[in-house]
């Protein structure tokens, strides 16, 4: 099983900005796909961007525009840039595979991220 690690989840104002990261354990070149997931308030987990090995990035509405998925293979990253952040972008980020977000599992601790005045 994958350790993941996330972390760089903090409270700030509508707006601002913040960059998550996320550690594994494992050399990411052997995943095809990555991702960060969010749980908001009240919702399920949802995806937020995913990245492929090659580099591809897919992104969900809410975070086109707003949102930058990177990762770094030989330091087995994945990262996730917000800037922009809302109110409604509360909540508890993770990091994942695709296939163990398809099968919910894997999920690490998350870190929290609060946008408030």
């Amino acid at each position: 099983q994958v350790q993941l690690v996330e972390s760089g989840g903090d409270l700030v104002q509508p707006g601002g900005s913040l960059r998550l990261s996320c550690t594994s354990d494992t050399n990411l070149f052997s995943i095809n796909l990555m991702g960060w997931y969010r749980q908001t308030p009240g919702k399920q987990r949802e995806m937020v961007a995913t990245i492929s090995r090659g580099k591809l990035t897919t992104y969900a509405d809410f975070a086109k525009g707003r949102f930058v998925i990177t990762r770094d293979n030989t330091a087995n990253t994945v990262s996730l840039r917000m800037n922009n952040l809302r109110p409604e972008d509360t909540g508890v980020y993770y990091c994942n595979s695709d296939q163990s977000w398809q099968l919910d599992t894997g999920w690490g601790k998350g870190t929290q991220v609060t946008v408030s005045s």
